[in-house]
């Protein structure tokens, strides 16, 4: 099997916790690899696995540009193209998901990296935070925390379990 991404969001949080002013490269895969266009896997990896998935979502309903829907799963998906950046979803978000360095417009090229290119990966690897990206040939392991974000991407997450009625 080809080695896989493995972002550790446990790790990152604890970084950017660390040095709030830190400017972190962002990753991304073209849209054959998560079937929705050119996204984050950090904005992909935080809907999929660290929302909440409310019922409700604040974040839907207060979204004036309606950017914002959840699909089948009840994933949060934000369209990049239609976001107008008010960062009304951060401010109404109960748990705080939403992250506003989502909707940062980077100036600075190099802090993207084409992840489908082992030159950017490389590249992307050595300019993250120690111990926030590496590669691996491990599979999915909930055990450990570790899901299956793509079939290139694992991330280390602690998910949110919604207590049973």
């Amino acid at each position: 099997m080809a080695q896989r991404i493995l972002l550790d969001m446990i790790r990152l949080r604890s970084v950017m916790a660390e040095n709030p002013a830190l400017e972190l490269p962002e990753c991304y895969f073209r849209g054959s690899h998560t079937g929705i266009g050119f996204k984050s896997i950090r904005e992909l990896a935080t809907f999929r696995f660290s929302c909440r998935k409310c019922e409700d979502a604040p974040c839907i309903a207060v979204c004036p540009a309606e950017a914002l829907e959840k699909d089948a799963d009840g994933v949060i998906d934000r369209h990049t193209n239609l976001c107008i950046s008010c960062k009304s979803c951060v401010t109404v978000c109960p748990f705080g998901t939403m992250m506003t360095d989502f909707f940062k417009h980077h100036r600075n090229k190099d802090l993207y990296y084409d992840l489908g290119d082992s030159r950017e990966l490389d590249l992307f690897i050595k300019t993250c935070p120690p111990g926030v990206v590496t590669l691996t040939d491990a599979d999915e392991s909930p055990s450990e925390n570790i899901y299956l974000l793509n079939n290139k991407v694992l991330v280390r997450e602690y998910l949110y379990a919604a207590e049973k009625p």
